[in-house]
């Protein structure tokens, strides 16, 4: 019932850590995936690497007519769209990090990132599960999975990004939060939504995963987890094939948590 053979599988914002590793799973259940991302070059790449079947095309999921020709380029090769992982998002970046701390707070915020990043996490999953998800909506049978995040379940601790000296690095600003929480919403209306199409709508919030993050912050972090550690990227693979698959068949509207129990104290 995990076996996702002859189903094809697009996964957004694939050329990143968990995209990535969302391919992987994917493929090695018998998936033919799609790789999208922004650069074309970096998508074919992962693609190949990946086995012959499988297919790396550009996609930028704030644009519609960019996500129509991926839509048109599936359709010809495959002739079916049967998973749709909305994983494309983004997350704060500081130009200066001298001057994060201070830009980071809510009170000076920049509104043109907040607005960046509402069009990218929740824009982006509507486009692009409007425009892909129809074709499972015609077909009658489908899984579209949302990547939402612990921090769209609770806030965010700021102590978490203060340094050994006590001082605040950064803050976790407001945007990304109240995007995830989002990502849950739209989850829940859609399943409702598309219920009587068979098309099975999840969201999966992952925790927080190593990537030469400072070492007070992945102490800090890990000792909040009831399993002691910051997760592996690989980790959220058997989640992803779950939601992805007859497995979860029944399952719908639901939001998958996988943080180690980050979110349980």
């Amino acid at each position: 019932m995990f076996s996702l053979v002859n189903r094809v599988a697009i996964v957004t914002g694939s050329a990143g850590l968990l995209g990535k590793a969302h391919c992987r799973a994917l493929a090695a259940a018998g998936a033919n995936v799609v790789v999208a991302d922004l650069i074309e070059k970096d998508c074919i790449e992962i693609a190949n690497a990946l086995g012959e079947k499988h297919l790396g095309i550009v996609l930028n999921v704030t644009e519609a007519d960019s996500i129509k020709n991926a839509k048109e380029i599936i359709l010809q090769k495959y002739g079916r769209i049967d998973i749709l992982v909305n994983n494309a998002a983004i997350n704060d970046m500081f130009e200066n990090p001298l001057l994060g701390a201070k830009q980071s707070m809510f009170e000076h915020y920049p509104l043109d990132m907040f607005n960046k990043c509402l069009e990218v996490n929740v824009m982006g999953m509507f486009l692009c599960s409007q425009i892909l998800g129809s074709v499972m909506a015609e077909q009658k049978s489908g899984s579209i999975i949302n990547i939402a995040s612990t921090y769209g379940i609770v806030a965010p601790d700021q102590s978490l990004y203060q340094n050994k000296n006590g001082e605040q690095v950064f803050y976790k600003s407001p945007a990304y939060p109240v995007t995830k929480s989002a990502v849950i919403g739209f989850t829940k209306y859609l399943a409702a939504y598309w219920g009587n199409k068979n098309v099975r709508v999840n969201s999966l919030s992952p925790g927080g995963v190593e990537n030469n993050q400072d070492d007070f912050f992945q102490q800090k972090y890990a000792a909040k987890t009831l399993l002691g550690r910051m997760a592996d990227a690989d980790d959220y693979q058997g989640a992803i094939v779950f939601l992805a698959s007859d497995a979860s068949a029944y399952m719908t509207g639901a939001n998958l948590v996988v943080d180690g129990g980050f979110t349980t104290i």
